[in-house]
């Protein structure tokens, strides 16, 4: 049996030496999963309910393209994604709480083309869309529909033009409210023309649409999910829809674009941002499982239903794509004059 030295006993059983090398094996360990926090959150991420806020009311079209998707999450992320409506202020009482949240992937907003608009529309907000909330995903996008009253003798965008031209500012359209796409969609239609007419703004799309339908106003530019079963039944007339392409819901109704305005495209668009300071492979897992329910066949249906078009897209496309919205309607709300606060 070897002998040892007087001195390698004394070394081997030192209990401050010990205790030493114990500490630095902590601090090894604790460098190594400081240098690695996504990968360790994004293998165990994650392992509770996600609460996904929708700063809109249950039954509207937002809402109804988020339960579509957040299900179809569900199912990716073995946990359950759950809806939690916090409508109001355009939006901006849901954005706040999640610009606000903790940044650990348990709180999203499933957020709206209203928080580009917010920016230009609210002096003062109580949290900044670019510093406070990071891009997720693109999901979706509801075109407008330019829609006239039945009994408006125009069938087309250039009879409807030269209509409007012919009657400037005696005829009024209707939005869903103040500095709404809605109202802003119909603006910019109006001044690329160089027409007049006079703003009504509603409660809301449904209130809208139902004195467009009796005319107590002439024409206005909504969601095509909420315009459909007036211009089925035959209370509007549809002369075009707003975004880069025909919809499906609407084949034979050309765009802007095709009736004479290039380059034309608006519409409501929607998709998935979390608190800044979440972990980057936080927002990929969420970014994948999004992605993976856009590609689905049945996902894909239940938004051809309600008009919405799939947009699937990086964080880093979407963040660009926000940024690029929130600069373009900046220009346009200066022009209307509309201010919110």
């Amino acid at each position: 049996m070897p002998v040892q030295s007087k001195n390698a006993r004394h070394h081997h059983n030192n209990p401050m030496r010990r205790r030493c090398l114990l500490a630095l094996a902590g601090c090894a360990v604790a460098a190594a999963a400081s240098a690695l926090p996504g990968a360790a959150l994004a293998a165990t991420y994650p392992d509770r309910p996600i609460r996904l806020v929708v700063p809109f009311p249950p039954g509207g079209p937002t809402d109804l393209v988020s339960r579509v998707i957040a299900r179809k999450m569900s199912e990716d992320l073995g946990q359950q994604v759950l809806v939690d409506n916090r409508p109001g202020a355009n939006g901006n009482i849901g954005n706040e709480i999640v610009a606000k949240a903790p940044p650990d992937g348990y709180t999203v907003l499933y957020n709206t083309s209203s928080i580009a608009l917010s920016p230009a529309l609210y002096r003062k907000l109580p949290y900044d869309v670019k510093r406070d909330l990071l891009p997720v995903a693109m999901t979706a996008n509801v075109p407008l529909v330019l829609e006239v009253n039945a009994q408006v003798s125009a069938n087309t965008v250039p009879e409807f033009v030269a209509w409007l031209k012919a009657n400037p500012g005696k005829m009024t359209y209707g939005s869903a409210g103040n500095g709404n796409v809605t109202h802003l969609a119909a603006f910019l239609f109006l001044q690329a023309n160089g027409l007049e007419a006079v703003h009504a703004p509603y409660k809301g799309s449904a209130p809208a649409l139902t004195d467009l339908a009796s005319g107590q106003v002439q024409f206005m530019t909504d969601t095509i999910n909420s315009s459909l079963p007036f211009i089925r039944d035959k209370r509007m007339k549809a002369l075009a829809v707003t975004s880069s392409t025909r919809s499906s819901q609407l084949p034979e109704v050309p765009t802007l674009a095709e009736s004479g305005l290039r380059g034309f495209d608006v519409g409501a668009w929607q998709g998935m941002m979390v608190p800044s300071r979440t972990s980057p492979d936080i927002v990929r897992r969420l970014n994948a499982a999004a992605l993976k329910a856009l590609a689905s066949a049945d996902v894909r249906a239940s938004l051809a239903a309600q008009g919405a078009e799939p947009r699937p897209s990086s964080p880093e496309a979407y963040g660009k794509y926000v940024s690029d919205e929130i600069d373009r309607w900046q220009k346009v709300v200066k022009e209307t004059g509309v201010t919110l606060d």
